[in-house]
Protein backbone atom coordinates (compact mmCIF):
# COMPACT_ATOMS: atom_id res chain seq x y z
CA UNK A 1 0.00 0.00 0.00
CA UNK A 2 0.74 3.30 -0.34
CA UNK A 3 -0.19 7.11 -0.49
CA UNK A 4 -1.09 8.03 -4.05
CA UNK A 5 -3.30 10.82 -5.54
CA UNK A 6 -6.02 10.66 -7.85
CA UNK A 7 -4.10 12.17 -10.33
CA UNK A 8 -0.98 9.24 -9.74
CA UNK A 9 -3.82 7.19 -10.55
CA UNK A 10 -5.11 8.67 -13.86
CA UNK A 11 -1.37 8.67 -14.73
CA UNK A 12 -0.09 5.15 -13.62
CA UNK A 13 -4.00 4.29 -15.46
CA UNK A 14 -2.60 5.54 -18.52
CA UNK A 15 1.01 4.16 -18.40
CA UNK A 16 -0.26 0.97 -17.97
CA UNK A 17 -2.40 0.97 -20.99
CA UNK A 18 0.43 2.16 -23.36
CA UNK A 19 2.36 -0.24 -22.00
CA UNK A 20 0.87 -3.35 -22.43
CA UNK A 21 -1.50 -2.33 -25.84
CA UNK A 22 0.57 -0.85 -28.40
CA UNK A 23 -2.84 0.21 -30.24
CA UNK A 24 -3.32 2.61 -27.26
CA UNK A 25 -2.57 6.64 -27.98
CA UNK A 26 -2.82 10.00 -25.86
CA UNK A 27 -3.51 13.10 -27.44
CA UNK A 28 -4.78 16.89 -26.82
CA UNK A 29 -4.34 19.94 -26.17
CA UNK A 30 -0.83 20.21 -24.10
CA UNK A 31 -0.63 16.59 -22.75
CA UNK A 32 2.39 16.26 -24.48
CA UNK A 33 5.84 18.06 -23.10
CA UNK A 34 3.91 20.06 -20.92
CA UNK A 35 1.76 16.74 -19.56
CA UNK A 36 -1.52 18.49 -18.97
CA UNK A 37 -3.02 21.20 -16.92
CA UNK A 38 -2.97 19.05 -14.26
CA UNK A 39 -0.11 16.77 -15.18
CA UNK A 40 -1.80 13.41 -15.51
CA UNK A 41 0.13 12.71 -18.71
CA UNK A 42 3.25 13.73 -17.00
CA UNK A 43 6.42 12.15 -18.24
CA UNK A 44 4.25 9.77 -20.88
CA UNK A 45 5.49 11.20 -23.80
CA UNK A 46 9.15 11.11 -22.72
CA UNK A 47 8.43 7.27 -22.26
CA UNK A 48 6.92 6.29 -25.05
CA UNK A 49 7.65 9.26 -27.10
CA UNK A 50 6.23 11.20 -29.41
CA UNK A 51 3.76 8.74 -31.84
CA UNK A 52 2.33 7.35 -28.45
CA UNK A 53 1.58 10.46 -26.66
CA UNK A 54 1.61 14.06 -28.46
CA UNK A 55 -0.11 17.61 -28.39
CA UNK A 56 -2.18 18.54 -31.04
CA UNK A 57 -3.64 22.15 -31.98
CA UNK A 58 -6.43 24.07 -29.77
CA UNK A 59 -8.97 22.51 -31.89
CA UNK A 60 -11.76 20.33 -29.79
CA UNK A 61 -13.62 19.04 -33.16
CA UNK A 62 -10.64 18.06 -34.28
CA UNK A 63 -9.32 16.33 -31.56
CA UNK A 64 -12.38 14.21 -31.72
CA UNK A 65 -12.66 13.61 -35.66
CA UNK A 66 -9.06 12.83 -35.78
CA UNK A 67 -9.89 10.17 -32.77
CA UNK A 68 -12.65 8.71 -34.95
CA UNK A 69 -10.68 8.14 -37.74
CA UNK A 70 -7.75 6.41 -35.84
CA UNK A 71 -10.72 4.05 -34.06
CA UNK A 72 -12.07 3.09 -37.53
CA UNK A 73 -8.40 2.35 -38.59
CA UNK A 74 -7.67 0.12 -35.66
CA UNK A 75 -6.54 2.12 -32.76
CA UNK A 76 -7.40 3.02 -29.25
CA UNK A 77 -7.22 6.90 -29.04
CA UNK A 78 -7.16 8.25 -26.00
CA UNK A 79 -7.80 12.19 -25.94
CA UNK A 80 -8.07 15.08 -23.01
CA UNK A 81 -10.35 17.81 -23.59
CA UNK A 82 -8.40 19.84 -20.85
CA UNK A 83 -11.83 21.77 -19.43
CA UNK A 84 -15.36 20.32 -19.27
CA UNK A 85 -16.58 23.34 -20.93
CA UNK A 86 -13.19 23.07 -24.04
CA UNK A 87 -15.56 20.24 -24.87
CA UNK A 88 -18.37 21.65 -26.43
CA UNK A 89 -16.68 22.48 -29.88
CA UNK A 90 -16.25 18.65 -30.15
CA UNK A 91 -19.99 17.95 -29.16
CA UNK A 92 -21.52 17.39 -32.70
CA UNK A 93 -18.30 15.09 -33.19
CA UNK A 94 -19.17 12.95 -30.16
CA UNK A 95 -22.70 12.84 -30.36
CA UNK A 96 -23.23 12.30 -34.00
CA UNK A 97 -19.86 10.14 -34.85
CA UNK A 98 -18.56 8.94 -32.03
CA UNK A 99 -21.55 7.61 -30.50
CA UNK A 100 -23.50 6.25 -33.51
CA UNK A 101 -20.60 4.51 -35.28
CA UNK A 102 -21.45 0.98 -34.26
CA UNK A 103 -24.58 1.47 -35.09
CA UNK A 104 -24.42 3.40 -38.21
CA UNK A 105 -23.02 0.59 -39.87
CA UNK A 106 -24.73 -2.49 -38.30
CA UNK A 107 -21.63 -3.07 -36.20
CA UNK A 108 -19.34 -3.52 -38.71
CA UNK A 109 -17.12 -0.69 -37.12
CA UNK A 110 -16.58 0.13 -33.64
CA UNK A 111 -14.89 3.26 -31.81
CA UNK A 112 -13.06 2.54 -28.65
CA UNK A 113 -12.10 5.89 -27.96
CA UNK A 114 -11.96 7.44 -24.52
CA UNK A 115 -12.95 11.17 -24.13
CA UNK A 116 -11.01 12.09 -20.53
CA UNK A 117 -12.85 15.45 -18.97
CA UNK A 118 -11.43 16.97 -15.99
CA UNK A 119 -14.91 18.00 -14.74
CA UNK A 120 -16.90 20.02 -11.55
CA UNK A 121 -16.42 22.84 -9.72
CA UNK A 122 -14.84 23.30 -6.40
CA UNK A 123 -10.83 24.52 -7.64
CA UNK A 124 -12.17 28.04 -7.70
CA UNK A 125 -12.45 28.46 -11.41
CA UNK A 126 -14.20 30.51 -13.60
CA UNK A 127 -17.20 30.03 -16.34
CA UNK A 128 -15.74 27.28 -18.90
CA UNK A 129 -13.84 25.82 -16.27
CA UNK A 130 -15.80 24.29 -13.64
CA UNK A 131 -19.69 22.86 -15.78
CA UNK A 132 -20.85 19.52 -14.66
CA UNK A 133 -21.81 18.38 -18.33
CA UNK A 134 -22.98 14.79 -17.87
CA UNK A 135 -26.56 14.86 -18.49
CA UNK A 136 -25.22 15.48 -22.37
CA UNK A 137 -23.44 12.77 -22.20
CA UNK A 138 -26.01 10.41 -20.41
CA UNK A 139 -28.64 11.72 -22.99
CA UNK A 140 -27.22 10.57 -26.14
CA UNK A 141 -27.36 6.67 -27.07
CA UNK A 142 -24.02 5.00 -27.61
CA UNK A 143 -21.76 6.61 -25.00
CA UNK A 144 -20.82 5.04 -21.51
CA UNK A 145 -20.78 7.38 -19.03
CA UNK A 146 -17.83 7.37 -16.14
CA UNK A 147 -16.79 8.98 -13.28
CA UNK A 148 -14.76 8.08 -10.66
CA UNK A 149 -14.84 9.14 -7.02
CA UNK A 150 -11.72 6.91 -5.50
CA UNK A 151 -8.09 6.63 -6.25
CA UNK A 152 -8.46 3.40 -6.76
CA UNK A 153 -11.67 3.12 -9.27
CA UNK A 154 -9.64 6.49 -10.98
CA UNK A 155 -7.28 3.41 -12.24
CA UNK A 156 -9.62 0.38 -12.66
CA UNK A 157 -12.24 2.51 -14.45
CA UNK A 158 -10.03 4.48 -16.65
CA UNK A 159 -8.45 0.84 -17.56
CA UNK A 160 -11.70 -0.32 -17.90
CA UNK A 161 -12.72 1.83 -20.30
CA UNK A 162 -9.36 2.12 -22.86
CA UNK A 163 -10.32 -1.61 -22.88
CA UNK A 164 -13.85 -1.26 -23.92
CA UNK A 165 -14.77 -2.21 -27.31
CA UNK A 166 -17.07 1.31 -27.43
CA UNK A 167 -16.52 4.73 -26.72
CA UNK A 168 -16.49 6.08 -23.16
CA UNK A 169 -16.69 9.63 -21.52
CA UNK A 170 -14.79 9.87 -18.49
CA UNK A 171 -15.69 12.44 -15.92
CA UNK A 172 -12.74 13.34 -13.76
CA UNK A 173 -13.54 15.37 -10.58
CA UNK A 174 -11.00 18.24 -10.57
CA UNK A 175 -11.24 18.76 -7.07
CA UNK A 176 -10.13 14.86 -6.33
CA UNK A 177 -7.09 15.10 -8.55
CA UNK A 178 -4.82 16.04 -5.47
CA UNK A 179 -7.22 14.15 -3.21
CA UNK A 180 -4.96 11.04 -1.53
CA UNK A 181 -5.38 7.50 -0.24
CA UNK A 182 -3.79 4.62 0.40
CA UNK A 183 -4.11 2.13 -2.35
CA UNK A 184 -2.51 -0.67 -4.03
CA UNK A 185 -2.26 -0.67 -7.90
CA UNK A 186 -3.02 -2.21 -10.40
CA UNK A 187 -6.58 -2.98 -9.23
CA UNK A 188 -9.34 -4.65 -11.28
CA UNK A 189 -11.76 -2.71 -12.18
CA UNK A 190 -15.85 -3.97 -10.97
CA UNK A 191 -17.32 -3.59 -14.10
CA UNK A 192 -19.07 -0.60 -15.64
CA UNK A 193 -22.66 -0.17 -14.37
CA UNK A 194 -21.69 -1.61 -10.42
CA UNK A 195 -22.51 1.66 -8.10
CA UNK A 196 -20.82 0.73 -4.87
CA UNK A 197 -22.36 1.14 -1.08
CA UNK A 198 -19.58 4.07 0.58
CA UNK A 199 -21.46 3.98 3.93
CA UNK A 200 -23.61 1.32 4.96
CA UNK A 201 -27.17 2.69 6.98
CA UNK A 202 -30.39 2.39 7.82
CA UNK A 203 -32.53 5.43 7.84
CA UNK A 204 -32.53 7.11 4.20
CA UNK A 205 -30.50 6.93 0.95
CA UNK A 206 -27.80 9.44 -0.49
CA UNK A 207 -27.30 8.23 -4.15
CA UNK A 208 -23.97 10.60 -6.04
CA UNK A 209 -21.50 10.32 -8.09
CA UNK A 210 -17.72 11.63 -8.68
CA UNK A 211 -17.32 15.06 -6.86
CA UNK A 212 -20.23 14.76 -4.40
CA UNK A 213 -19.13 11.48 -3.17
CA UNK A 214 -16.94 12.68 -0.39
CA UNK A 215 -19.79 15.77 0.19
CA UNK A 216 -22.12 13.23 0.52
CA UNK A 217 -20.22 10.85 2.88
CA UNK A 218 -19.24 14.36 5.24
CA UNK A 219 -22.58 14.54 5.16
CA UNK A 220 -23.31 11.08 6.89
CA UNK A 221 -20.86 11.32 9.34
CA UNK A 222 -22.26 14.85 10.26
CA UNK A 223 -26.21 13.02 10.57
CA UNK A 224 -24.92 11.03 13.07
CA UNK A 225 -25.54 14.22 15.69
CA UNK A 226 -28.67 14.51 14.86
CA UNK A 227 -29.68 11.04 14.81
CA UNK A 228 -29.81 9.80 11.43
CA UNK A 229 -27.94 6.93 10.15
CA UNK A 230 -27.25 7.70 6.33
CA UNK A 231 -26.33 5.33 3.66
CA UNK A 232 -24.22 6.07 0.78
CA UNK A 233 -24.57 4.94 -2.65
CA UNK A 234 -21.54 6.05 -5.39
CA UNK A 235 -22.86 5.13 -9.04
CA UNK A 236 -19.25 4.99 -10.31
CA UNK A 237 -21.06 4.84 -13.68
CA UNK A 238 -24.28 6.54 -15.15
CA UNK A 239 -24.37 4.98 -17.80
CA UNK A 240 -24.52 1.96 -18.09
CA UNK A 241 -26.69 2.42 -14.39
CA UNK A 242 -26.77 0.17 -11.62
CA UNK A 243 -30.37 0.30 -10.78
CA UNK A 244 -29.98 -3.08 -8.50
CA UNK A 245 -27.86 -1.80 -6.54
CA UNK A 246 -29.74 1.73 -5.88
CA UNK A 247 -33.12 0.18 -5.41
CA UNK A 248 -31.80 -2.29 -3.02
CA UNK A 249 -30.88 0.37 -1.09
CA UNK A 250 -33.86 3.01 -1.01
CA UNK A 251 -36.23 -0.63 -0.23
CA UNK A 252 -34.26 -0.82 2.90
CA UNK A 253 -33.68 2.74 4.18
CA UNK A 254 -37.06 3.73 2.52
CA UNK A 255 -36.27 7.62 1.69
CA UNK A 256 -33.62 9.10 -0.80
CA UNK A 257 -32.06 11.88 -1.41
CA UNK A 258 -29.83 12.04 -4.56
CA UNK A 259 -27.18 14.82 -4.62
CA UNK A 260 -25.23 16.37 -7.64
CA UNK A 261 -23.23 19.36 -8.49
CA UNK A 262 -24.87 19.95 -11.53
CA UNK A 263 -27.42 22.21 -12.06
CA UNK A 264 -31.04 20.52 -11.05
CA UNK A 265 -33.27 20.97 -13.91
CA UNK A 266 -33.18 18.51 -16.54
CA UNK A 267 -30.08 17.02 -14.86
CA UNK A 268 -28.72 13.26 -13.96
CA UNK A 269 -30.18 13.50 -10.42
CA UNK A 270 -33.61 13.82 -12.45
CA UNK A 271 -33.47 11.12 -13.85
CA UNK A 272 -32.18 8.86 -10.97
CA UNK A 273 -35.40 10.26 -8.85
CA UNK A 274 -37.52 9.04 -11.49
CA UNK A 275 -35.96 5.82 -11.72
CA UNK A 276 -36.17 5.62 -7.72
CA UNK A 277 -39.95 6.49 -7.73
CA UNK A 278 -40.59 3.76 -10.51
CA UNK A 279 -39.37 0.77 -8.93
CA UNK A 280 -39.25 1.32 -5.21
CA UNK A 281 -42.72 2.97 -4.84
CA UNK A 282 -44.42 0.99 -2.42
CA UNK A 283 -40.78 1.11 0.04
CA UNK A 284 -40.85 4.51 -0.06
CA UNK A 285 -42.07 6.87 3.06
CA UNK A 286 -41.09 10.17 1.69
CA UNK A 287 -40.60 11.73 -1.88
CA UNK A 288 -37.49 11.47 -3.43
CA UNK A 289 -35.66 14.49 -2.97
CA UNK A 290 -32.78 16.35 -4.86
CA UNK A 291 -29.93 18.49 -4.01
CA UNK A 292 -28.29 20.04 -7.12
CA UNK A 293 -26.67 23.12 -7.89
CA UNK A 294 -28.39 26.11 -8.80
CA UNK A 295 -30.15 27.05 -12.19
CA UNK A 296 -27.53 29.28 -13.61
CA UNK A 297 -24.15 29.71 -15.02
CA UNK A 298 -21.36 28.53 -12.55
CA UNK A 299 -20.27 31.92 -10.70
CA UNK A 300 -17.29 33.44 -9.53
CA UNK A 301 -14.95 31.35 -7.34
CA UNK A 302 -16.01 33.37 -4.20
CA UNK A 303 -19.69 32.52 -4.62
CA UNK A 304 -19.15 29.11 -5.81
CA UNK A 305 -19.81 27.59 -2.16
CA UNK A 306 -23.47 28.94 -3.04
CA UNK A 307 -23.59 27.26 -5.52
CA UNK A 308 -22.13 23.74 -5.19
CA UNK A 309 -24.19 21.56 -2.93
CA UNK A 310 -22.93 21.12 1.01
CA UNK A 311 -23.11 19.32 4.11
CA UNK A 312 -25.94 21.86 5.49
CA UNK A 313 -28.07 21.73 1.92
CA UNK A 314 -27.77 17.98 2.17
CA UNK A 315 -28.70 17.64 5.58
CA UNK A 316 -31.73 20.05 5.75
CA UNK A 317 -33.28 17.78 2.47
CA UNK A 318 -32.69 14.93 4.23
CA UNK A 319 -34.75 16.69 7.74
CA UNK A 320 -37.45 17.53 4.91
CA UNK A 321 -38.20 13.63 4.90
CA UNK A 322 -41.30 11.86 7.00
CA UNK A 323 -39.15 10.27 9.47
CA UNK A 324 -42.05 7.77 10.88
CA UNK A 325 -44.06 5.52 8.85
CA UNK A 326 -47.26 7.01 8.82
CA UNK A 327 -48.74 9.55 5.95
CA UNK A 328 -47.62 13.02 6.56
CA UNK A 329 -50.78 15.22 6.00
CA UNK A 330 -48.85 17.44 3.39
CA UNK A 331 -48.33 14.70 0.77
CA UNK A 332 -51.85 13.72 1.45
CA UNK A 333 -54.60 15.22 -0.92
CA UNK A 334 -57.32 17.06 0.43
Amino acid sequence: MATVTMAKALNAALRDALATDERVVVFGEDVGRLGGVFRITDGLQTEFGEQRCFDTPLAEAGIVGFAVGMAMSGLRPVVEMQFDAFAYPAFEQITSHVAKLRNRTRGGLSAPIVIRVPYAGGIGGVEHHCDSSEAYYVHTPGLKVVTPATVEDAYALLRAAIADPDPVVFLEPKKLYFASAEAALPVTAPGFGRAVVRRPGRDATLVTYGASVPVALEAAEAGRDEGWDLEVVDLRTLVPFDDETVTASVRRTGRCVVVQEASGFAGVGAEIAARVQERCFHSLHAPVLRVAGLDIPYPPPKLEHVHLPGVDRILDAVARLQWDDQPDPKWVAA
